[in-house]
């Protein structure tokens, strides 16, 4: 593939030069895409491994920025010890999962035995790990901590409850994935602990993107792209999902970015969108819906393409294709800094209810929210969603993904990620211009 077109299809979106449409327009038609897949016949009859092999010859490179530096995890130490002064938090309580790799680099797993950084209003955070788990999680820790471990015959949360006297701290912030067990028992050994929501601080930190996040997030959402149409244009009669899958992550191999499968649904099960059970295979004139993420030294992409296989689309698979194109930039549109976010939900609710879907979440409709919020996690707050009243503010990005799902026949889901500026959103990837062109 040339490069100028790689770059035309890799190139993210310019908000202000799309004239209000969040699309940049290309050249490439439906014959194009159609042709350039009846280029690759040859392909097309290729076995499946070599298929997959070829990913790493035929793909070229795509630039992956540095993970984020120890200096910016202390300035987000800083920031969250400010939100706690704000909001009388003496100090929180971090688990093993995004928010832990966020603020002190560890990267570890969740088990019956506690891993957890206890992040004091003052002072220096210390991490509570088993003893002979101490060198494992020191490799990856960014921040000055002190690790305090414990054997298996004594209790951890003695150790914390210990760290939180020596803070004289009353008043402690639970994050909200944390598991009750050491609530429970962090009261056994500090009764006198008030414990509060930790929201106000982790989220209040997370939910904001630097320029260094955004970065491997554009990263992240190239490589998807890149993967997805090097799969869309080498699928083929016959296949099964994870026949497609495999090819997706073959190109996720090649771009050196983390792959933990994705969601490839065909024909009907394309009506339903987390899928169905029952066997399928691509059927020239039916539905391929592919809906994957792409992870970059933890920052997360989430993109569906959706496209007719080896046919021209039928008047009702355009329609409603066209019908999506056009929910996507209705939310888009809806937008801007200080609006809440639910505000863009029920924009796009209108619209598809004026259309005869609906109403509200009924089928066939859209029965999900129209986005989620992104970063270390594909699916974190806030979300696009009636009822939500977290205003917009510059930093926050979401998927936008207002798919239409006829049960019995077929859905559409497109979805790209956006992040919004002080003048607006801005997208990761440029949405499909057509059912025609659709991988733009």
């Amino acid at each position: 593939m040339g490069a100028r077109l790689l770059a035309d299809w890799l190139r993210p979106c310019n908000i202000d030069g799309c004239k209000g449409t969040g699309m940049i327009q290309s050249t490439t038609s439906r014959r194009g895409f159609i042709g350039s897949a009846g280029a690759l016949a040859a392909a097309m009859t290729i076995p499946l491994d070599r298929l997959i092999a070829q990913a790493a010859a035929e793909l070229p490179a795509i630039l992956i920025p540095p993970p984020i530096s120890s200096a910016e995890r202390l300035q987000r130490i800083a920031k969250a010890r400010s939100l706690m002064a704000r909001h009388g938090i003496d100090a929180i309580i971090v688990e093993p999962g995004a928010s832990l790799d966020y603020f002190t680099g560890v990267q570890w797993w969740r088990s019956e035995r506690l891993t957890a950084a206890v992040i004091p209003a003052h002072g220096d955070p210390i991490i509570v790990t088993p003893f002979f788990e101490k060198p494992s999680v020191a490799e990856s820790l960014s921040i000055p901590a002190e690790i305090r471990t414990w054997n298996e015959d004594e209790e951890p949360l003695k150790l914390v409850a210990d760290f939180l006297r020596g803070q004289r701290a009353r008043t402690v912030g639970f994050e909200e994935t944390d598991r009750y067990f050491i609530l429970d028992r962090l009261e056994q050994q500090l009764p006198a602990v008030r414990v509060v929501s930790a929201n106000p601080v982790v989220r209040g930190c997370r939910m904001i993107k630097s320029s260094a996040e955004l970065a491997l997030m554009q990263a992240a959402n190239n490589i998807m792209l890149a993967s997805l149409r090097y799969a869309g244009t080498r699928t083929r009669e016959g296949m099964a999902p994870a026949d497609i899958d495999a090819i997706i992550a073959a190109a996720h191999k090649k771009y050196g970015s983390a792959y933990d499968g994705g969601l490839v649904l065909i024909g009907e099960s394309s009506a339903y969108p987390h899928g169905s059970h029952k066997p399928q295979v691509v059927r020239r004139g039916e539905i391929v819906l592919m809906d994957c993420t792409s992870s970059v030294h933890g920052y997360q992409a989430d993109i569906t393409r959706t496209f007719v296989f080896g046919a021209d689309p039928t008047a009702e698979q355009r329609k409603l294709w066209d019908q999506v194109h056009r929910g996507q930039q209705i939310a888009i549109a809806a937008a801007r800094p200080g609006v809440p976010a639910g505000s863009v939900d029920d924009a796009v609710r209108r619209a598809y209810e004026s259309w005869g879907f609906g109403p509200g979440y009924r089928l066939p409709g859209l029965p999900h929210r129209t986005g989620h919020g992104i970063g270390m996690e594909v699916h974190e707050p806030i979300y696009l969603v009636h009822g939500e009243t977290t205003p917009l503010a510059p930093g926050m990005c979401f998927s936008d993904e207002p798919g239409l799902y006829i049960p019995g026949k077929f859905g559409v889901r497109i979805e790209d990620c956006w992040h919004m500026t002080a003048q607006g959103p801005k997208f990761f990837t440029q949405p499909p211009p057509s059912i025609d062109q659709p991988f733009g």
